[in-house]
């Protein structure tokens, strides 16, 4: 009944009033209520040891944020605070709550980090000694984000961009490789003189080259799919379509067909993107051969343990380069994603394995791996895109923000 009646008055005039209201007082907060906060708590001193991690929708940490927290809280005697805005899950008043607890508590903080774009911080004028450094979300440069996709059907209009930049007062954003720098200063507008963006490496890549990591994953893997033991594993990993808030998961796999090709000796692991809330179910008859671990496995455990990786525009393709192993895209809407958001390279350039259109290309592309898979294609596209990922990136960002402090702030053994 009361579903019924919020969708009636959805259709009213009023509803699109009140909807106008609450934008321009979101709008209102934001431009007065915030920077006045901001201003007042930064009057008191600066704590030179006050690290904040600012995660924008998830209620945890991401694996971007856990490399680096993890050293920092192990190693070192820095004041470390975490805040999670729930972008997308919490209501607009415990929306407002957060956020002002969050620029209160970073007034006085000397560091800053996050994963993506806010436009919290396009409201304040922080102080000079604060620094904030964006470790981004993904690797190499694939879908286009930011600047570069302003008045594209994904991106916002430039006149809301030029009145709240989103990526706004960074002192550092690393990134995978020289290759890539381009990409992100023209996202994020940072000309190149500045200095910004730096090919420091991805702090979460570093896991990829720990041993004990390596076998924790494949412990993982046989402890959620005993099945996989002594299989070879085929990973599904696409990302969501639509907008954030409603995102959805593509539904062309064809899973029936992919059992009865491979056989025995395979299995399926479905991995979707974590903004997609309605995934696409596995039938009944090939629960025995596929299995979604969206929500039992992480993506790094998965590639560290898949055999071959089947993606479409996830940049999980580029720490998946890390292993040399087989990939390929299952683009059946190439033309219509183009249009909708962009790529930084030609898409058919840049894939370092085979495009298909449907379940029939992955099925001829993994039954044919010795003479369709060509090594030499992936390990150039890890030279491209990850060349500056190698284990020590999380060590590189450190000294980078902390210089010399950074050693005055071990723990002792």
């Amino acid at each position: 009944m009361l579903l019924r009646f919020k969708r009636l008055l959805q259709r009213t005039p009023f509803y699109k009033v009140y909807l106008l209201l609450c934008k321009h007082y979101r709008f209102w907060v934001q431009d007065k209520q915030y920077p006045r906060i901001y201003r007042r708590a930064a009057k008191k001193p600066l704590q030179e040891t006050k690290v904040l991690f600012l995660e924008c929708s998830r209620k945890t940490l991401s694996n971007s944020f856990r490399v680096i927290y993890r050293t920092l809280e192990t190693d070192y005697d820095f004041d470390l605070h975490c805040h999670f805005l729930l972008h997308t899950t919490a209501s607009r008043r415990t929306q407002r709550k957060i956020c002002r607890a969050f620029v209160r508590d970073l007034a006085t903080a000397k560091v800053l980090f996050l994963d993506e774009g806010t436009d919290i911080l396009s409201h304040v004028d922080l102080r000079p000694e604060t620094q904030v450094v964006q470790l981004w979300h993904g690797c190499g440069a694939f879908k286009k984000f930011g600047r570069s996709v302003a008045e594209k059907r994904f991106g916002a209009s430039a006149d809301y961009m030029d009145t709240h930049p989103f990526h706004k007062h960074y002192t550092l954003v690393t990134v995978s490789s020289p290759d890539v720098m381009w990409a992100y200063e023209e996202a994020m507008e940072y000309p190149r003189e500045t200095g910004v963006v730096q090919p420091t490496g991805v702090s979460r890549t570093d896991v990829f080259f720990d041993p004990a990591f390596l076998k924790r994953a494949e412990e993982t893997l046989y402890q959620t799919v005993p099945q996989a033991k002594d299989k070879r594993v085929l990973l599904y990993a696409p990302t969501f379509r639509g907008e954030i808030m409603d995102a959805y998961a593509p539904d062309v796999l064809d899973f029936e067909a992919l059992k009865s090709a491979l056989g025995d000796g395979w299995v399926l692991l479905c991995k979707h993107h974590p903004h997609v809330k309605h995934r696409p179910q596995i039938p009944a008859s090939c629960r025995d051969f596929a299995f979604d671990v969206t929500d039992s496995m992480t993506i790094e455990d998965l590639l560290c343990v898949a055999d071959v990786c089947v993606s479409d525009y996830s940049s999980l393709v580029f720490e998946y380069a890390l292993f040399q192993k087989p990939m390929l895209f299952l683009a059946y809407d190439l033309d219509d994603y183009f249009d909708y958001r962009g790529f930084y390279y030609d898409y058919h350039d840049l894939a370092p394995g085979p495009i298909v259109r449907d379940t029939a290309g992955v099925i001829d592309f993994v039954a044919h791996l010795d003479t369709r898979f060509d090594p030499a294609r992936v390990q150039a596209f890890r030279r491209k895109f990850m060349a500056s990922c190698d284990g020590h990136a999380t060590q590189r960002i450190l000294q980078r923000v902390f210089g010399e402090a950074l050693d005055a702030h071990r723990k002792n053994a």
